[in-house]
C-alpha cells in the first residue's frame, strides 16, 4: 500500500508537464467521479495578491457562523494536509490516500497534474464530509485553473498584478481576463477593490455576473482600536483588528464579509446558495469578532516579537512585496529603536522577477541575506544575487534559507528585524527552522 509520501511521488510524474493548463482532462475525471456538481455552495477565491488572506477570513467566519466548512488552498508551507482543510482541521494521510486512490481508478489513461490530483481530493473529501461550503483557492490564473471546473456560487477577485506571465500573459488586461474567468453568469462577483483592469468589467458584463465591488458596495472604517464593515444588507461596528498584521487585511476581511453576504442574498435564485444559507447563523459583531481573533494564515506578514524581531512574509512578485514595503515603513524596529538594521532573508524562484521584487524593498532593507532554493525553480544564491542587482556591499550569500537564517541570527543585534521573504520555499523552511510550524 502506498505512503502519501509515495503517492505525492508519483503525481509528479504521471503527467508529462508540471504546469498544463486547461480543464479538459481535470473535468473529464471529475465527471467519472461524479464531482462537477457538487451538493455544497462554493465560494471561489482568486487575485495575483490577498487571495489567500481572503480565504482563511472565509473559513474563520463560516465555521464562526455555524457552516461546515472545506478549504483548498495552495502551495503548502510545510506539509501537504495543509492544502485540505474540513471546520479548520487538516486532512488525514488516510483521508488523502483513500482519495488519492478512487482517482487513479477512475482516470483511466487520462493524466493529471499534481495540482489537478490535489483538486480532485478536495472535491472527493468535502463531498464525502457533507460540507455546507466549499472555498476553493485558486492555484494559478482562473479560466483555465482545475477549480474553475466548479460553478462558483460566489467569485471573489482579490486584486490583479503582475505575476505568472508565461502563463497569464504580458499586460495587465490579458491577466485580468484570464482571472475574471470564475466569473458566472447571474451569480456575485465580489472584487476586492475598485482599481481592476477593464479585461475584469469586460468580463463581468459578458458574463452577465452580479458585480459587487469594493468601497461602492461594501465600506470599512477604521478606527484607533476596531472597525466598521457597512456591507450590503449588514453593518458590523466595533469589531476587532485583524490577527493577520497590516493594514490590507481589513481590506481582505470586508472582501470576505461582502462575500458571505452576497451568498446569502442569492439564496432565491441558487439551491446550493439556499441550503448554505440556511445554516448560517445571521452574523453580528461578537461573531465576526470571533472569528477575526481567530485567522491563521503563516507567513504572510507573520511577526515574531522579540529583542530582534523576526517577520515572515512570502511576497514572491513585485505587487506583494510593495505592499511588505509600506508595511516595513510604517512599523517601528523593535523596542523603539533609531539605530535598528533591517535584514532580509531572501530567496525567489527563476520564474519570478527577482529585480522588481527587490527595489521595491529596496528602501526597507539594509542587508540582503541571498538563499540558494533547491529545485528545477530554484537556484544558487550568486545567481539569485545577480538578479536582484543590490550593491555588493550589502549583500552575503547563504548556501540554503538555513543557513540564512543562521546568518541572520548571528549577525542581527537587539532593536534588528529580520525580513524572511520572496518565496514559499523560503518562508516553509525558515518557520520549520524557528520551530514554530
Amino acid at each position: 500500500m502506498r505512503t502519501l509520501a509515495d503517492w505525492l511521488t508519483l503525481q509528479e510524474s504521471v503527467h508529462p508537464k508540471s504546469i498544463d493548463m486547461g480543464l479538459a482532462r481535470v473535468s473529464l475525471v471529475a465527471r467519472a467521479l461524479d464531482l462537477t456538481e457538487p451538493a455544497s455552495a462554493v465560494i471561489t477565491v482568486g487575485g495575483t495578491n490577498g487571495k489567500g488572506s481572503v480565504a482563511a477570513h472565509l473559513e474563520a467566519l463560516l465555521c464562526s457562523l455555524g457552516a461546515r466548512t472545506g478549504l483548498f488552498t495552495s502551495p503548502h508551507l510545510v506539509r501537504y494536509n495543509e492544502r485540505i482543510r474540513v471546520g479548520g482541521v487538516e486532512a488525514s494521510d488516510p483521508e488523502l490516500i483513500g482519495a488519492f486512490e478512487r482517482i487513479e481508478a477512475a482516470r483511466g489513461a487520462t493524466t493529471l497534474t499534481f495540482f489537478e490530483y490535489n483538486t480532485l481530493a478536495a472535491l472527493l473529501i468535502f463531498a464525502a464530509r457533507g460540507v455546507d461550503v466549499a472555498v476553493l483557492e485558486v492555484g494559478l490564473g482562473g479560466r483555465l485553473d482545475a477549480t474553475n471546473l466548479i460553478d462558483a456560487d460566489v467569485a471573489v477577485l482579490a486584486s490583479v498584478g503582475f505575476d505568472h506571465r508565461d502563463w497569464l500573459g504580458d499586460t495587465l488586461e490579458l491577466i485580468g481576463a484570464e482571472k475574471a474567468g470564475i466569473f458566472r453568469a447571474q451569480r456575485p462577483a465580489v472584487l476586492g477593490t475598485a482599481d481592476m483592469p477593464a479585461s475584469v468589467y469586460a468580463v463581468l458584463q459578458e458574463r452577465g455576473a452580479r458585480a459587487v465591488i469594493a468601497e461602492r458596495d461594501f465600506l470599512w472604517h477604521v478606527a484607533a482600536h476596531s472597525w466598521e464593515y457597512q456591507g450590503l444588507a449588514v453593518t458590523l461596528s466595533d469589531l476587532p483588528p485583524p490577527v493577520l498584521a497590516g493594514d490590507i487585511q481589513y481590506r481582505n476581511a470586508a472582501t470576505a464579509l461582502a462575500a458571505l453576504e452576497a451568498l446569502t442574498a442569492s439564496a432565491e435564485l441558487n439551491p446550493r446558495a439556499a441550503r448554505a444559507a440556511r445554516v448560517l447563523a445571521a452574523p453580528d459583531s461578537q461573531r465576526v469578532g470571533r472569528a477575526l481573533r481567530s485567522v491563521q494564515l503563516p507567513g504572510r506578514f507573520q511577526v515574531l516579537p522579540g529583542e530582534v524581531e523576526w517577520i515572515l512574509d512570502i511576497a514572491h512578485n513585485e505587487p506583494a512585496a510593495r505592499v511588505l514595503a509600506a508595511e516595513l515603513a510604517a512599523r517601528p524596529l523593535p523596542q523603539g529603536s533609531a539605530a535598528g538594521r533591517t535584514f532580509a532573508v531572501i530567496g525567489v524562484l527563476r520564474d519570478k522577477d527577482a529585480g522588481a521584487i527587490a527595489a521595491a524593498l529596496a528602501a526597507v532593507i539594509d542587508r540582503w541575506i541571498v538563499c540558494a532554493l533547491p529545485g528545477p525553480r530554484g537556484g544558487s544564491a550568486e545567481e539569485l544575487a545577480q538578479r536582484l542587482a543590490r550593491p555588493a556591499d550589502t549583500v552575503v550569500l547563504a548556501p540554503s534559507v538555513v543557513a540564512g537564517c543562521e546568518r541572520a541570527r548571528a549577525e542581527a543585534r537587539p532593536g534588528d528585524r529580520v525580513v524572511v521573504c520572496g518565496s514559499l520555499h523560503t518562508v516553509g523552511p525558515a518557520l520549520e527552522w524557528l520551530r514554530i510550524y
